[in-house]
């Protein structure tokens, strides 16, 4: 069963930018999908807090849609790969922020802020 998916790594921030894309492209390749992938980069950023030696890591965040069976490979290879200081990846449901209501809980929450207003 496929679903959607994101990722975000921190690769090593002495790390060149053409070898963050290929080593981008083949994590990527392990996932065997045959969706677009959607990669943001954010670029170098100081890290919230020192991890080992390192002050500054290459940010980049990805969505996909992919098999959970592909997953364990993938992850692997993250770890095995030496120019990966940090990685997330978790199950991509919504952007942030609170879902959207539907038209019987906006109804109830007007009911409950009028039911506030005429008790003060």
């Amino acid at each position: 069963m496929s679903r959607q998916y994101e990722a975000v790594y921190i690769f090593d921030s002495t790390l060149e930018d053409a070898a963050i894309q290929d080593k981008i492209a083949r994590h990527h390749a392990l996932l065997h999908t045959t969706e677009e992938i959607k990669v943001e980069q954010w670029g170098r950023r100081q890290l919230a807090y020192k991890i080992g030696r390192r002050e500054t890591g290459y940010y980049v965040l990805a969505r996909f849609i992919a098999d959970a069976k592909t997953l364990p490979e993938f992850e692997r290879s993250l770890k095995l790969d030496d120019g990966v200081v940090r990685y997330l990846i978790t199950l991509y449901e919504h952007e942030l922020g609170a879902p959207p209501q539907t038209e019987e809980e906006l109804a109830a929450a007007r009911r409950r802020e009028e039911e506030e207003e005429d008790e003060d």
